[in-house]
């Protein structure tokens, strides 16, 4: 008898990782048969905050980031704040040379003649929350450019996730786009030393996550078919698309609250897609919606 209990346990022992595994296998093979329609390179990485469980669909693609290295750049302005180099109440003054006409920018919008004082506070809620170029490129200038993001990338051990180019310098030729690129998993790895305080003091975490839960651009990408009030603090990052029907970059990432009250890191990203804007939203919100209910039982 006893024999016979202690076979039972060996086997539920060896079957439980299996089991695991094989619910891995299914979620990734959803991700697959979503991302068919994207005529293009779909890349993901999830991972779980607090169970550290992970699945990845061409994680370690190197994909072009557009508007979500602003993520990196947000980051790298708040550790100047921690340290001490700038506040975020400290005003700098704008110029109208500062805030050029043919790029998306609702801070120049507000003040089309510039001169103005604005606070690094507000700037950084113009780039991130409204994914603003212009406050894009005004922070890279206070940094210095995009070396110092990159430095600070490296030094918290982020090796692919590249910033070489600023909105201006992407806009000046297609092709520039291309230098500005990371590996989906190394985005989420970065989603997750921001989320665990790793990265910035607790103020200026919480005050970035905030940024982030109010991102208004991508509606219809990761919270496009999660339920209503659903918390996600995340960056869209988007291309225009060339004359031959190709957009390089469609994307999303960012931290979901889930039902349960547990959390999940994700990064989706579209690249050199054929496919129009609706269904390459759909497949990131298909995608987050099948994270969303594996990780939420």
């Amino acid at each position: 008898m006893k024999k016979s209990i202690l076979v039972f346990c060996l086997i539920v022992v060896f079957l439980l990782p299996v089991g695991a595994q094989a619910q891995q296998n299914s979620l990734r093979y959803q991700i697959a048969q979503i991302a068919k329609p994207a005529k293009g390179i779909v890349g993901v990485s999830i991972l779980n905050l607090e169970s550290g469980d992970t699945v990845n669909y061409n994680g370690n693609a190197r994909l072009v980031m557009q508007s979500v290295m602003k993520f990196p750049i947000a980051l790298t302005i708040l550790h100047w704040v921690d340290t001490g180099k700038i506040s975020l109440n400290q005003l700098i003054h704008l110029k109208k040379r500062d805030l050029p006409k043919n790029t998306f920018s609702p801070l120049r919008d507000k003040y089309p003649k510039g001169n103005v004082d604005v606070s690094f506070a507000e700037l950084l809620r113009y780039m991130v929350s409204l994914s603003d170029n212009n406050a894009c490129d005004i922070l890279l200038s206070v940094l210095g450019g995009t070396k110092p993001v990159q430095d600070y990338m490296l030094r918290l051990g982020i090796k692919n996730v590249a910033i070489n180019a600023s909105e201006a310098d992407m806009a000046s030729a297609w092709e520039v786009q291309y230098t500005n690129w990371c590996k989906p998993v190394e985005m989420t790895q970065l989603l997750d030393l921001f989320y665990k305080d790793k990265v910035l003091s607790k103020t200026n975490t919480d005050f970035l996550y905030n940024l982030m839960t109010g991102t208004t651009t991508g509606p219809n990408r990761i919270k496009g078919m999660l339920p209503a009030g659903t918390v996600v603090a995340h960056k869209t990052g988007s291309s225009g698309t060339n004359a031959g029907g190709l957009t390089p970059a469609t994307n999303d990432v960012g931290i979901i609250t889930l039902a349960n009250g547990k959390h999940i890191a994700i990064s989706v990203f579209v690249c050199n897609s054929t496919s129009d804007e609706a269904t390459r939203d759909a497949i990131i919100a298909r995608i987050a919606k099948a994270a969303y209910n594996y990780y939420s039982k």
